[in-house]
Parts: structure tokens; C-alpha cells; sequence
């Protein structure tokens, strides 16, 4: 059934004139961000009230005064304070019966939120139609801040002699058969399920790469890996950890019976709007099953070469490289250090409708339109050296190997660079002239190294000071030194430190920035590779060629003010 259009609604309510609906769409046309309703509010043509009323019509749903609605605590209770505040909602009542939970929202027309609550919840959802200053009342008056956090939530959960009877029942069983019914009823029980919620929102909010759930042998962990650093939840009690874990494996639709076996899953949630992607790792353990979610969020990634860290003049070297018609430009560095976001940003600035981009990743991380994405299953076969084999078939102009793990892929590679084609690839090296040896080590010939390698891109990625509690600093003189520093070499500069503030959770950094090291391939580096010289003197060469080392990288950006010294030695060496 066709939607009817809100301004019309409010015509036909009686609330407006058909005069004034023409000025309201004038005002929608150069406020074409703002939501109608929200603009005739601020014209003054309606009320609040009137406003819920004609979304009601419009989307067939009921509407509620809050002021008249008895709340009770347990039904508060079921939804965190964050996970409210979040979606702007308010529930009111459960129906067991049907599993159905009616709650009121002031955004009825965010279809999305009903799915999302829907999966973070597991009821099947009822929304009501409040105003927004009814429902910015209730949050302030049953949602107050610090009335819910992990910990409290966490305290609750240590008295709930419930879940600690059905746990131990579980443990006891060992590793035989199971009581699945109950094991899904502990896994769907509301206190599991608010504290997962929580600390998944909370880790999407704070645009954390990765959650671990880590069973040890008197305590249960949850870590949330952040800016590249691990921070500590209050733990859980260790009896939930069964639970915990059970959960997980539902919303990832893994095999709740099976303790013994690694699993693998995905978790697909759509949060404030926009996408985000939970894979989960299931590994049995000694004390029982290690969980990580690896958190990709579309919307935190910067596929945006001008917004990664780089140097103006490696970024204009890098762009030059990447638009020429063919070769191999790899980008190395170790896990975690930003290698496929860097190759994402390229990728979105060669797409365009000349080009034909098609990459081939394990797993693939962001979806890129106009681009053509392989995902990798070795289990079935389907490898990066089979996959490379069939793109070339498909008539690429640009290609992006997720890895080069092995000779088969490398040889592949190269062939297809010989015969026209621009490839993307990674590296697990430290630094970019090592970078060369490895292909030697993989059985590549030296000739066909110099014939297709056009670039090596070596970087990390370090912590920015916040912006919110920067403050200017002296450095210890101790540091200086590990950073080959002398006072000399840093009269004039000025250093920076975070203080510490609640917008980086007190450790005085936030966001993270690039370092880079970038080696362009000329006739001499070429000479050196076909004569087979040692990493060394290839290093040596490209330094006097211009080559900025990636500790030389890091003490450029402390001196811009963006990272701290510790920063540069936690993730570089001396040369």
C-alpha cells in the first residue's frame, strides 16, 4: 500500500492550509537535511502533538502519551541507558506470550531501528508513536547518566542465583551431552543479553577494532581492542561465560553443541543507520571457548588517501606510481597496521567508469560500488592464486590481492603485471627493502622483480593526541636518547601529550594517524636487485636516493604536534 505523503496529512488533519503546505515544501527544498515535520515545527504551522499524530496516519501505527503510561522498573531494566539514549526509545510493556515488546519512539519513519532492536534484543517489536519532549523526558527520568554501566549491570548478574544455578548445571555436564533447551534459555536470559549489547555498543561507539571474550581458569575477561590498544572491562562473573559465549554463537548462527571445534561466523547489524559487521572467532580453550568479534564499521573506515597520514610528498609519489597502466605496487607492514584501508583509499580514487577494478581479499572487509570484490574460501579451493587465475579472464584493468602468501600467488602477480595489468598487493615485512628479500625467498627471479616492482609502501599506524586535552610538554631527556635525539636537534620544537580527558577515556590519545616509508624503484635499486645484493646495502642505496625511514616519519609528526614520542618507539625501530 502506497505511503501517503506527511504534508498532505496534515492538510487533510486540518492542521494546515494547502497555502502553507506550499510554503513548507519551499523550506523542504532549501532544507532538503531536515526532516519535514521537524521543519514545519520550526515554521511554527504545527505542534508536537500534531506532528505524532499525522506519523501515526501515516505509518499506520498507534500513538502514546508517556505521561499516562505506567512504567514499571522491569520493563526499564530491559534496555541499557545507552542503547535508549542511542535509538531515542522507550519501552513499555513485554508481551511473554508472543515475545513482543511495545515501545514508544519519536522517529518512526528510521524503519531501521525496529530491525536493529529486533536482533540486539530478540523480541519482536511494537512501535508506538511519542513526542520528542516526552521522550526526552522519560530518558532524563529513567535513564539518567550513571544509573547503568557494565559494572552495575555486572553486580546484578553476580546475585542472580538463576543464571548461577543453570550455569553450574552446565559445567557440570562436561564435555558430554547437553541440555540444549536450557542452554538457549541461560543464553537468551535478558541480564546475558543487555550486558552483550552493551559492551557491542559500546564498542561500536568508542570505533573499536575488535572485542575479546577470554575464559580463564577463575575469571571470564572482556577486552575491547581500541585505537590498536587493549582496554579491560570489569570482568564478568566466570559462570557466565557459558552464557556469554552461547549468545554469540546464536547471533552468529554457529552450532551452540559443538565445544570442540574452531568456528567461524558474521554478525550483520545495522547501527544508527548505517551498516556494521561483527566477524566472530570461536576457539575452544583450556577453560573453555575464546571468542573475538572483529568490528567493521563502513562508516569509521577513511577510504580517503588524503585523510590516512601521509606525507605531501610520498602521497604525490604514491599517486603517480598507482595511475601508471601496470607493475606492482606493494604495501607492507604487520598485522593491524592499516595496509588494506591504505589500498581501500587507492582503490576509491581509481574507480571511475574507464576503469575496471576487481580485487580478491580474505576475508573482504568494506564493500566498495564500482568495484568488483572475491571473497577468498580455501575450504572449497578457491584461493588467491585460483581466484587470480579467473580475473584475468575478466578483463581487469586493476587488481587487488589481498595477500601474496605464496610462490603460486607471487608468479601470478607478476604475470598478470607483465601482460598490462596494475596489481595491488601486502606484505608481511618490516620495512620496505626487506620487502625485496622476501620475493627473493619465495623463489621469484630477480629479473622478473625488476621488470614488474614499482613501489613498496611500508607503514604503521600510531595514536593521535586528543584534540580535547592537548597540552604542550617537555620531553624526558631518557626518550631524546632512544630516539637518537640531542638537545640540539630539538631547539625550537615544541612537544605535545594528552592530559586526559572523558573524550579518550583519560589516556590522553585518540584516533590514529599513518607513518610511511616509501620506495620508489629506479634504474640503480634495479641494478642492485638483478646483481643480488644483501636488504642492507639495498637500504643504504635508497636512503641516499631520498628514502624517509618510518622513525624519521614518526619524529615529523611529533614535531607537527600530532603523536608522542612514546607513540613512535612503540611502533618503530632504530635503523
Amino acid at each position: 500500500m502506497a505511503v501517503r505523503r506527511l504534508g498532505q496529512i496534515f492538510v487533510d488533519l486540518g492542521f494546515i492550509t494547502e497555502d502553507q503546505l506550499e510554503m513548507l515544501r519551499d523550506q523542504k527544498q532549501l532544507r532538503p537535511n531536515d526532516l519535514l515535520g521537524q521543519i514545519a515545527i520550526s515554521m511554527g504551522l504545527i505542534t508536537d502533538e500534531q506532528l505524532i499524530q499525522a506519523l501515526g496516519e501515516q505509518l499506520h501505527m498507534k500513538t502514546v502519551t508517556l505521561a499516562s503510561v505506567p512504567l514499571s522498573a522491569d520493563i526499564i531494566s530491559l534496555i541499557s541507558r545507552e542503547m535508549a539514549h542511542n535509538y531515542k526509545i522507550i519501552p513499555i510493556t513485554l508481551d511473554k506470550d508472543s515475545n513482543t515488546m511495545t515501545i514508544a519512539m519519536s522517529q518512526p519513519q528510521n524503519l531501521y531501528i525496529c530491525d536493529e532492536l529486533r536482533n540486539f534484543l530478540g523480541y519482536n517489536i511494537n512501535p508506538q508513536v511519542a513526542t520528542d519532549a516526552e521522550i526526552d523526558k522519560a530518558l532524563d527520568k529513567y535513564y539518567t547518566e550513571g544509573s547503568e554501566s557494565v559494572e552495575s549491570l555486572i553486580a546484578a548478574m553476580e546475585s542472580d542465583d538463576e543464571l548461577l544455578d543453570a550455569a553450574k548445571a552446565m559445567e557440570s555436564s562436561g564435555d558430554g551431552p547437553i541440555d540444549l533447551t536450557s542452554l538457549e534459555a541461560m543464553a537468551d536470559s535478558a541480564p546475558v543479553r543487555k550486558l552483550l549489547n552493551m559492551v557491542i555498543l559500546m564498542a561500536i561507539r568508542d570505533r573499536a577494532s575488535d572485542i575479546h571474550f577470554e575464559p580463564f581458569e577463575n575469571e571470564f575477561k572482556i577486552r575491547i581492542r581500541a585505537d590498536g590498544q587493549l582496554y579491560e572491562l570489569v570482568p564478568p562473573p566466570r559462570h557466565l561465560a557459558f552464557a556469554i559465549t552461547t549468545r554469540i554463537k546464536v547471533m552468529a548462527n554457529l552450532d551452540i553443541a559443538e565445544r570442540r571445534l574452531p568456528q567461524d561466523g558474521r554478525i550483520e547489524l545495522t547501527v544508527g543507520g548505517h551498516p556494521v559487521d561483527l566477524r566472530v572467532s570461536v576457539l575452544p580453550t583450556l577453560f573453555g571457548e575464546s571468542t573475538v568479534m572483529r568490528v567493521l564499521d563502513r562508516s569509521v573506515v577513511m577510504l580517503d588517501l588524503e585523510k590516512i597520514g601521509m606525507d605531501p610528498d610520498i602521497l604525490a609519489g604514491f599517486r603517480t606510481v598507482m595511475h601508471r597502466p601496470n607493475g606492482i605496487i606493494l604495501v607492507t607492514g604487520p598485522t593491524g597496521s592499516g595496509k588494506t584501508t591504505t589500498l581501500y583509499a587507492a582503490l576509491s580514487e581509481l574507480n571511475s567508469i574507464e576503469e575496471k577494478l576487481i580485487t580478491t581479499e580474505d576475508p573482504v572487509e568494506y564493500d566498495i560500488d564500482g568495484i568488483v570484490q572475491i571473497p577468498i574460501d580455501s575450504s572449497i579451493g578457491n584461493t588467491f592464486a585460483q581466484c587470480l587465475r579467473s580475473i584475468l579472464r575478466q578483463d581487469p584493468d586493476r587488481i587487488l590481492v589481498g595477500e601474496i602468501r605464496d610462490l603460486e600467488t607471487a608468479e601470478i602477480a607478476v604475470q598478470a603485471s607483465l601482460t598490462g595489468h596494475m596489481v595491488f598487493s601486502t606484505l608481511h615485512t618490516n620495512d620496505a627493502p626487506s620487502s625485496i628479500s622476501r620475493l627473493r625467498d619465495m623463489g621469484i627471479p630477480a629479473f622478473l622483480i625488476t621488470a614488474t616492482l614499482e613501489a613498496i609502501l611500508a607503514q604503521r599506524l600510531v595514536r593521535r593526541i586528543c584534540n580535547e586535552c592537548k597540552e604542550e610538554t617537555t620531553p624526558a631527556t631518557s626518550l631524546l636518547a632512544d630516539m637518537d635525539l640531542t638537545p640540539e636537534d630539538v631547539i625550537g620544537k615544541r612537544f605535545y601529550r594528552g592530559r586526559g580527558c572523558a573524550a579518550c577515556n583519560n589516556s590522553g590519545l585518540k584516533g590514529r594517524t599513518g607513518l610511511y616509508e616509501f620506495l620508489l624503484m629506479n634504474d640503480r635499486l634495479r641494478d642492485l636487485i638483478n646483481q643480488g645484493c644483501s636488504t642492507e646495502k639495498l637500504r643504504d642505496v635508497a636512503l641516499q636516493g631520498g628514502l624517509t625511514p618510518l622513525r624519521n616519519s614518526g619524529i615529523n609528526k611529533v614535531f607537527a604536534g600530532e603523536t608522542t614520542l612514546e607513540e613512535i618507539i612503540r611502533e618503530t625501530v632504530a635503523d
